[in-house]
């Protein structure tokens, strides 16, 4: 394959349907995929190792004080991280490594990396976000309220930035994955 991969960060706040745009530019591009670790607990839908690293307050604090994680945050009580060995053992392979994280998270991989590409996923409205994280069903009316508050000040920092290269408004799903598929091949 010859040469380095890119690191494409493509982020946006919970709800704008980031992780569903990633998963099919995954299965249409053959990108790599950073998979984050996290002390959530997993949703029924996620597999331990493809969707997340999911593990303990205490192993992942351990990472965070080895210097092992490309960005980390705390989000809603939970910690969440990219380990960054697996990014560069991917990127060795001369394939792209698409990064599904939150804008604090691409802040720091941006500092670390600032030839990386960034893709800014947004709702097409507040109405349409608060939707969206309303069908997930695994928030409490404090929680949601807290989240929706959050992706506001999320896109609005993102947009402030000056960090992003590319904007994709999810008002057409299809329509969206289609934009990230050709910024990951043109930017290979």
């Amino acid at each position: 394959m010859g040469g380095e991969g890119r690191v494409i960060v493509v982020s946006g706040p919970s709800g704008v349907g980031k992780s569903t745009i990633v998963q099919q530019v995954l299965r249409r591009t053959g990108a790599g995929f950073g998979v984050s670790a996290t002390t959530r607990r997993p949703r029924a839908h996620e597999t331990n190792g493809r969707d997340y690293r999911f593990t303990d307050r205490r192993s992942f604090e351990q990472m965070v004080a080895r210097d092992e994680l490309l960005e980390w945050a705390e989000v809603f009580g939970e910690l969440y991280g990219t380990p960054a060995r697996l990014v560069r053992d991917t990127l060795k392979t001369g394939r792209p490594v698409i990064l599904d994280i939150d804008v604090q998270g691409a802040m720091q991989v941006h500092q670390k990396m600032p030839n990386a590409v960034f893709v800014l996923i947004e709702a097409p409205s507040d109405e349409a976000l608060a939707e969206r994280l309303g069908r997930r069903g695994s928030e409490t009316d404090a929680s949601f309220a807290q989240r929706l508050a959050e992706a506001k000040k999320e896109t609005a920092a993102a947009l402030s930035s000056g960090v992003y290269n590319y904007r994709v408004v999810n008002d057409d799903l299809e329509a969206a994955i289609e934009q990230v598929v050709q910024i990951v091949n043109k930017e290979r």
